[in-house]
């Protein structure tokens, strides 16, 4: 079954695509962070800790959001090949050749991107550690090195969490893709939530008065209460989209990666401007400003990672449904018709993501307010968040409209196809 899957992963490049981006953003941010602890072992004590220190922060955020997206993805991958599996079935596949067919392809596609993300992955570490130099948090004399813990990272990491997305997936595909889990789902989210107001409660009391140190519990608490309510979309979408409900197919899964994207990006931004309003006239400009390069850099490709899994999420999303798209063209569905209700979909869509990722947003700006000024609202620019909700609009909107429009363009019966 193995060679089944090389010859599955050749012969349909485009159905992996999605999982194989995710995997190669993830891993490359991964092995950039994870060289910095290669780097602390040959660095003085004070040097090594700063090192480490944003390895652990920046690195642990990275390694919950790219296994979210892995799993995201090649979940979605999977179910969208539902028939597929079916007909392997009848033809005398055993479940347990299925399964080792679909590992086999994660683990090809996983291993594939983790040796592409290589080279970017050792060029954006010795962009980290210039910047590290350029803020002071590392000796000039620190030279990078690029070892075994961030290959490790990278493959390791990367392998792992898409050998347990792909099980997960063909157990979900061998019961059913209609079949949901909302129990399962809804205990999931509410771990996650936990944490996420549990890390908001050690910011605001824990970390009161520690200055910058307060952002690496401030940071994690609003990513875990992001996906902890993207886990809850399709009942958030459902209450958005009640007075819509018979116009609306309510995509859920495009609510997702909305709420994450709103959530860490709104988060992270409005607690760097409430860092930057607290520490005026406190610090040496300069210095100052070199933190804050840091961390804009930082925040940047997270979020900039969580953008292109938004992307990903709903063009794989999109192209999953050509048959539906037929079936609706064949009932007699016009093109444009079809382009409104997709509209529609991903305007509820993107209007509950980015309510969901607001709320989300909540657990790391209160908290951090609290932990370096002493008061509930930091009182932010209303402009980051404004640009937030327009990109994450525009996002979602510019990917489901312009999948869609390629998807309909031909005939019916390549829709079927």
């Amino acid at each position: 079954m193995i060679a089944v899957a090389w010859r599955s992963l050749r012969h349909r490049p485009g159905g992996f695509a999605a999982t194989f981006l995710s995997a190669l953003l993830g891993a490359t941010l991964l092995t950039a962070f994870a060289s910095l602890i290669d780097t602390a072992a040959g660095a003085d004590a004070a040097s090594a800790e700063s090192l480490i220190t944003t390895a652990s922060v920046a690195g642990g955020w990275c390694l919950v959001i790219v296994v979210f997206a892995v799993t995201s993805t090649l979940g979605l991958s999977v179910r969208r090949r539902a028939e597929e599996v079916a007909l392997l079935r009848r033809t005398g596949a055993t479940r347990g050749q299925v399964r080792r067919m679909i590992v086999g392809e994660a683990a090809l596609v996983a291993l594939i991107a983790a040796t592409v993300a290589v080279p970017g992955g050792l060029l954006l570490g010795r962009v980290l550690l210039a910047l590290l130099h350029d803020t002071g948090q590392v000796a000039e004399a620190v030279g990078y090195e690029f070892g075994p813990i961030a290959l490790a990272a990278g493959f390791g990491v990367t392998l792992l969490g898409s050998l347990i997305a792909a099980v997960a997936a063909e157990r979900r595909t061998r019961e059913g893709v209609r079949k949901d889990r909302p129990r399962t789902r809804r205990i999931a989210a509410g771990v996650f939530l936990a944490a996420g107001v549990s890390c908001g409660i050690v910011t605001a009391t824990v970390m009161r008065g520690k200055g910058i140190d307060a952002m690496q519990t401030a940071g994690q608490a609003g990513i875990w209460a992001s996906i902890g309510l993207a886990l809850l979309a399709p009942e958030l979408l459902r209450a958005v989209s009640a007075p819509l409900r018979p116009m609306a197919r309510k995509p859920a899964g495009a609510v997702m990666p909305v709420t994450l994207f709103s959530g860490i990006a709104t988060g992270t931004v409005i607690m760097q401007e409430t860092e930057d309003r607290a520490a005026a006239g406190t610090i040496v400009p300069d210095f100052a400003a070199d933190i804050q390069t840091l961390n804009y850099t930082v925040v940047g490709m997270i979020t900039l990672f969580v953008a292109v899994m938004l992307v990903n999420t709903l063009i794989a999303a999109t192209t999953g449904r050509r048959r539906e798209f037929a079936q609706l063209r064949l009932a007699g569905a016009t093109r444009g018709q079809l382009t409104a209700m997709v509209a529609l979909e991903g305007a509820l869509a993107a209007i509950t993501g980015v309510a969901a990722g607001s709320v989300a947003a909540l657990c790391t700006i209160v908290p951090f307010a609290l932990a370096r000024t002493g008061v509930v609202w930091p009182q932010p620019s209303p402009c980051p968040y404004l640009v937030i909700v327009g990109v994450a609009l525009t996002l979602t909107g510019a990917a489901l409209l312009g999948t869609t429009r390629r998807v309909i363009a031909g005939p019916v019966p390549a829709l079927l196809s």
